[in-house]
C-alpha cells in the first residue's frame, strides 16, 4: 500500500515538474504588454493578431503546415511498409534492419544536419521542401515503425489465417484485416510525425532556406534577436494543436475499438 502512495506521489510530481512551465509561459501568450513580465496588466489578442498578420510568422505557420503535412504522409506510408517488413520472423535480418531505422532517434540532429547539407549539395536538394520533408521524415520514421508495430504485434494472427483460408489474397489481408487492426497505432504514428515535423529546429537551421523557414525556426529566431510575447502566442498554438491531434486519435481509437 505504501508503494502504491508512493508512485502515485511522485508521478504526481513529475507531472507538476512537465507541466509547471507550460503554465508559467503559456498565460503570457494574452498579454498586452511588450515583455514577458507577472503580473499581467491586462488580457489581450494582439500577439495571436501579430502571428497572423505579420508576413514572417504568417509564412512560417503556412510551411509549417505544408512541411508537416508532407512529412506525415510519407513518414506514415514509409514507416507502415518498414514495419510490416520487420514483422517478419526473420531474426538474422529483421534485427539489424530495426536497429538501422532506430538509429535517427539516437543519431544527434547537428550530426544529420551537416550529413544532409553536404548531400543536399550534391543532389541539389538544398533550401527546398522536399529536402526538407525528407530530413524530417527521417527522424519520423522512427517513431512511425514503433507505433505500427506495437498494434501489428498485438495483433491475433489467428485472422489473418482465417481471412487466408477463406480464399483471400495477401493483398486483400492486408487491406481488409491487417492495416484495420493497425490503424490505431497507424494514426498515432502520423500525429507524432507531425508533431515531430512541427518541433524540429536544428535540421531546419542546416537545410532550409529562406522561404522554407518554419514556425519552429522563426520562434528561435526571435530569441535570439527580441524577447516577445508573440513566442508566448505560437507556444500555445504548437501546444493547443498537439492536443487536439491527440484528443482526435484517442476518438478514433475509441470509435474503433467500439465498432469492434
Amino acid at each position: 500500500m505504501a508503494g502504491k502512495l508512493i508512485s502515485a506521489v511522485f508521478g504526481v510530481l513529475a507531472v507538476c515538474f512537465l507541466l509547471l512551465p507550460l503554465v508559467v509561459i503559456l498565460p503570457l501568450a494574452f498579454t498586452s504588454s511588450q515583455f514577458l513580465i507577472y503580473p499581467i496588466p491586462s488580457f489581450s489578442l494582439r500577439w495571436f493578431e501579430e502571428l497572423f498578420t505579420t508576413p514572417v510568422w504568417r509564412d512560417s505557420i503556412v510551411n509549417s503546415l505544408i512541411i508537416g503535412a508532407g512529412t506525415t504522409i510519407l513518414a506514415t506510408v514509409l514507416g507502415v511498409l518498414a514495419a510490416l517488413g520487420l514483422r517478419e520472423k526473420l531474426n538474422f535480418v529483421s534485427a539489424p534492419l530495426n536497429t538501422v531505422f532506430l538509429l535517427p532517434m539516437v543519431v544527434p540532429a547537428v550530426v544529420l544536419g551537416v550529413g544532409m547539407q553536404i548531400l543536399y549539395a550534391k543532389l541539389g536538394l538544398s533550401s527546398s521542401y522536399a529536402g526538407i520533408i525528407i530530413a524530417h521524415t527521417v527522424i519520423a520514421i522512427p517513431l512511425v515503425i514503433v507505433s505500427v508495430a506495437n498494434s501489428l504485434q498485438g495483433m491475433d494472427t489467428r485472422l489473418e489465417l482465417a481471412a487466408a483460408s477463406l480464399g483471400a489474397g495477401p493483398a486483400a489481408t492486408l487491406r481488409h484485416v491487417t492495416l484495420p487492426l493497425a490503424f490505431p497505432g497507424i494514426m498515432t504514428g502520423a500525429v507524432l510525425a507531425f508533431a515531430v515535423s512541427l518541433d524540429e529546429v536544428v535540421l531546419n537551421i542546416f537545410l532550409a532556406g529562406p522561404g522554407q523557414r518554419t514556425l519552429a525556426r522563426q520562434m528561435f529566431a526571435t530569441l535570439r534577436d527580441s524577447i516577445s510575447p508573440a513566442i508566448a502566442a505560437a507556444a500555445f498554438l504548437f501546444i493547443a494543436g498537439t492536443v487536439l491531434l491527440t484528443l482526435l486519435v484517442l476518438l478514433a481509437r475509441r470509435r474503433f475499438s467500439g465498432a469492434r
